[in-house]
């Protein structure tokens, strides 16, 4: 799994296009690089852009707990693929991002793409700026999270 490392601040152009930074574009395997899946986040007011092959991972992970014939399921898949679209690069790097999504979360120019594991979150520059998380609050979050977990390379 790919682990998206950085924070790249962008402008769309007014088709709706942003170019994906190099960085990232370098950190891409699998065997379609140029394919991406985006949806709007379930928790935050971002989007979330997948790689192809780190969608279907998660697709997977969806199918194993899904019951079908279980109507809250159902209405889970509904809302959790509702809006989701296919992206390709084109030939200069740039993504076009379906305008409905980009209105969902307030983008309209400047957006941050923000690296993380296994996808990268496009963010309003303005709503990302605004969010802060107090030092202590973090520490206090790392702490619940990550205690237990020892290191493997200490076995």
């Amino acid at each position: 799994m790919i682990t998206f490392i950085g924070e790249h601040t962008c402008k769309l152009d007014a088709k709706g296009r942003l170019i994906l930074p190099a960085a990232f574009k370098k950190q891409l395997t699998g065997s379609n690089p140029d394919r991406f899946v985006i949806k709007k986040d379930i928790f935050e007011k971002c989007l979330v852009l997948y790689p192809d092959e780190e969608w279907e991972r998660q697709v997977k992970i969806i199918r194993k707990k899904i019951n079908p014939y279980k109507k809250e399921h159902n209405v889970f898949l509904r809302r959790f693929f509702k809006g989701m679209a296919e992206l390709m690069l084109d030939t200069n790097s740039r993504l076009l991002i379906p305008k409905r999504l980009l209105d969902e979360v307030e983008v309209d120019k400047d957006v941050v793409l923000a690296g993380q594991y296994g996808k990268i979150e496009i963010w309003s520059k303005t709503l990302y700026e605004q969010i802060e998380v107090d030092d202590d609050d973090f520490a206090g979050m790392a702490e619940n999270i990550m205690e237990g977990l020892v290191d493997e390379t200490d076995e």
